[in-house]
């Protein structure tokens, strides 16, 4: 029998939320700058009229927040409808601008390799990552000796381990080297302070990894730009189609609220709880391991290679899911493949244990008590699953 539609919320509301880095549920502030900007500014920002104008000026002037945050050119900011377009529409743009290679982390989200695979076809060369899962800055040094690229992307964050990346040494480099540097900021932006990311030649994120809407994001990108969306002149001919204002209008009330709560301290709150809940994992749960467990990563995130069970046929995340726990196996868009995460691939983590492997993400009203609540869980599952 389907559930009713108060039912269906109250079964929603039941479960603890581990998989923030897929998306995060719509905030507050979010939900609230959504709804007036709805309300407000109805009109297409490219009309003529008062209202249209309107529009316009709310674009522009979340244009200047966003900006301010990421120390960018405000005439830099495009919006776009999410990261996946972005890391499109800079591959399309970069490799029309010249005949060089891309060098790309080989840890990057699925969207950024198939975007560089699709436009720079066989000139695409994969940075290799340490077992730490962190991007080789040694590997430039060795193999701009024999050539010299157009591109290189390096994301600032891991989605998969939330290891960070040493995004700024690269950015370094590119500068010295004369070579354009694109950083996917996704899972970076609302976690932790954006600023200085704007020092790249292209950056992007989405609203949707920090509590804003999904469908909406952003991208800076330098001025001579080769448009992948055509049609109209949006965006100062840099993508076409009408903007979503209220889409991105959220996405700014997301955004300030988050960099508002770092301002605050609240990173520091917050890491603790993770790092409680891996220091009882490992006690309590022998056999496994924490991937990326020396390097700074996100506060929100873990990874686990979980130890193994006897019937290996009930996986994890069906198991807590059954208990209430909403968790991944990595990146949502690599899940649902028979083939293990080309992420953990590049740590050399072997497809024989890959498989093994959950990441719990919390969000920023995850709290103590529901990281103590995961851990109960996991051990449950492991009981049952052993039996």
């Amino acid at each position: 029998m389907a559930l009713g539609g108060a039912a269906r919320v109250r079964e929603i509301s039941a479960v603890r939320y581990f998989d923030h880095n897929a998306t995060h549920p719509l905030s507050a502030a979010a939900r609230t700058a959504w709804l007036a900007a709805v309300a407000r500014f109805p009109a297409n920002p490219s009309s003529p009229h008062r209202w249209g104008a309107r529009a316009e000026a709310a674009l522009h002037d979340a244009r200047l927040a966003v900006a301010a945050w990421l120390d960018a050119p405000p005439l830099d900011i495009v919006w776009t409808s999410g990261a996946t377009e972005a890391a499109n529409m800079l591959m399309h743009s970069a490799a029309r601008q010249g005949s060089g290679e891309a060098w790309v982390s080989a840890i990057e989200h699925p969207c950024v390799i198939a975007a560089a695979r699709r436009w720079f076809g066989n000139r695409v060369r994969q940075i290799p990552a340490t077992p730490e899962g962190v991007v080789d800055l040694n590997w430039l040094d060795h193999r701009i000796r024999r050539a010299h690229p157009d591109l290189v992307a390096i994301m600032a964050a891991n989605n998969e381990t939330g290891v960070l990346q040493p995004w700024p040494a690269a950015l370094a480099w590119c500068r010295e080297h004369g070579v354009a540097f694109a950083c996917d900021a996704a899972q970076w932006i609302g976690r932790l302070p954006a600023q200085g990311l704007g020092g790249a030649d292209y950056v992007f994120g989405c609203a949707h990894k920090f509590g804003g809407p999904l469908g909406v994001g952003f991208m800076k990108a330098p001025g001579t730009f080769h448009p992948l969306l055509v049609g109209g002149p949006q965006e100062d001919g840099r993508r076409a189609g009408t903007e979503n204002v209220a889409g991105i209008l959220a996405m700014r009330a997301a955004w300030e609220e988050r960099e508002q709560a770092m301002r605050e301290g609240a990173v520091m709150r917050l890491e603790p709880h993770r790092d409680a809940f891996i220091g009882q994992l490992k006690e309590r749960l022998p056999g496994g391991a924490i991937l990326g467990e020396g390097c700074p990563r996100l506060w929100n995130t873990v990874a686990a290679l979980m130890p193994p069970v006897v019937d290996c046929r009930r996986r994890w995340v069906v198991q807590l899911d059954r208990l209430g726990f909403a968790v991944s196996t990595g990146s949502a868009c690599a899940s649902g493949k028979e083939q293990p995460s080309h992420v953990l691939r590049a740590m050399g983590v072997p497809d024989a244990t890959a498989d093994r492997v959950l990441r719990f993400s919390a969000g920023w009203e995850t709290g103590a008590a529901d990281w103590q609540a995961l851990l109960d869980a996991v051990l449950t599952a492991a009981r049952e699953m052993a039996r």
